[in-house]
């Protein structure tokens, strides 16, 4: 990403001077092309498009995808609960939790459960005795033995993923579902976030394997759930995922599926990155600039209290410098660093390395300037290490296609940083 995709300087400056900074900007437009690439995709039977609400749970984005025709995939209760408060029918969200919580059936009511383990299995009978609503048709997450992802904290199939009934137990599920009196509606994997399209479309084949025995079973299977994790090119040298192209070999897959069972299987896909990663970006203000032996840093108003990914997995993040006044400088290899107290708190790491440090050429950086990090949109404001250090949770801002700014999350004050503090009376 060699400019940014939906700001220029103007707006750029506009936007820290009217919001502050840090502040997250994301883009109506992006998002909305995004999601019309994922509906376009093609299928066989039928297609449903889930958004991995975990991705950036803003109630705006939630209700600009319900107004695509996107559907909900959440993780917990309280996703489930956050998108029936922005309008979505109970009817279009589907859960998918390491968390099966009781309450959910009690206070929330009937949504659609992915059940991922077996335990999860008996704890669905046991809501069954106690809940006319729930559904005799259920889901189950597989783990097929393999998976892929952008690194190795983000491949979520496999020995080494605790997520889905693990292959070698599907039978011993299976048992337990048929016991139950339980029919399997619909089957779903999900491999991990950035995965190889390769992978992904061998994972795919070895989904229709276990799809093959339900039907066979007499299940009434419906729907494959393939997840999402789709590969996003954040940096100009990251190649992203050609939907069209691997929606061509799914539905030939699902074509000969039903040539040889009979039964045509509706496609389910569950995009978060894919939809949200490159709609947004944020926008920083650099504080510092210092020098040692070895390096010069860039410290910035932001950091993993916004921006986690960098951290975590040593993801890399495009950046775009715009001084804060006329200058003839020259590039600059920059080691760019947030503002926390913290020695993991770094922007540039080595690519899918964060334990080691990485430089950035950029144009000759002074205090004031400002500093755009690309690639936002998913998997930072809602991944974030909150108010670490006490600093507040940033803004964020809404662009629509007209280019007009509508401010969607306020700046956190200190007061609601603190406010379910309890000080006990012998400390009073």
């Amino acid at each position: 990403m060699d400019s940014l995709n939906f700001l220029n300087e103007l707006n750029v400056k506009h936007a820290a001077m009217r919001f502050g900074t840090p502040v997250f900007i994301y883009s109506q437009k992006i998002l909305e092309d995004q999601a019309q690439k994922a509906l376009d995709m093609p299928n066989a039977f039928g297609l449903t498009v889930r958004y991995a609400m975990k991705a950036n749970s803003n109630e705006s984005i939630l209700r600009l995808l319900d107004r695509k025709g996107v559907l909900i995939d959440a993780s917990s209760s309280h996703e489930v609960e956050r998108a029936l408060n922005a309008g979505i029918p109970r009817r279009n969200i589907l859960l998918t939790t390491q968390e099966l919580p009781h309450r959910l059936f009690q206070d929330v009511g009937w949504v659609e459960v992915n059940l991922t383990s077996i335990e999860q299995i008996r704890n669905y009978k046991s809501f069954s005795l106690h809940t006319e609503s729930l559904d005799n048709k259920v889901s189950i997450r597989v783990n097929p033995g393999l998976g892929s992802g952008g690194t190795n904290r983000t491949n979520v199939g496999g020995p080494s993923s605790s997520f889905g009934i693990w292959h070698e137990d599907f039978d011993k599920a299976l048992n337990l579902i048929n016991d139950y009196g339980f029919g399997v509606k619909r089957l779903h994997t999900h491999i991990g976030s950035g995965s190889d399209p390769k992978v992904w479309e061998k994972v795919a084949l070895m989904s229709l394997n276990y799809a093959e025995k339900l039907v066979k079973e007499n299940h009434p299977l419906e729907i494959l759930n393939l997840g999402g994790g789709y590969k996003v090119g954040r940096m100009d040298d990251e190649e992203s995922i050609d939907l069209q192209r691997s929606g061509e070999f799914i539905k030939k897959a699902f074509e000969d599926f039903y040539d040889e069972n009979g039964v045509k299987l509706r496609l389910e896909i569950e995009p978060g990155t894919f939809l949200m990663a490159n709609a947004g970006v944020l926008v920083s203000r650099v504080i510092d600039v210092v020098k040692t032996s070895d390096y010069t840093f860039i410290k910035t108003d932001t950091g993993m209290t916004e921006v986690t990914r960098p951290s975590l997995y040593g993801a890399q993040h495009p950046l775009f410098l715009f001084p804060s006044n006329s200058r003839k400088d020259e590039p600059n290899e920059y080691v760019v660093v947030g503002h926390c107290c913290e020695s993991g708190d770094i922007l540039t790491p080595e690519r899918d390395n964060p334990e080691k440090i990485s430089t950035r050429t950029l144009r000759e950086t002074e205090i004031g300037d400002l500093l755009v990090i690309g690639g936002v949109g998913a998997y930072c404001s809602s991944m974030s290490a909150k108010n670490y250090n006490s600093f507040p949770e940033a803004p964020e801002v809404l662009i629509d296609r007209s280019e007009n700014f509508h401010l969607i999350r306020k700046r956190q004050t200190l007061d609601q940083i603190v406010q379910n503090e309890i000080v006990p009376k012998f400390l009073s």
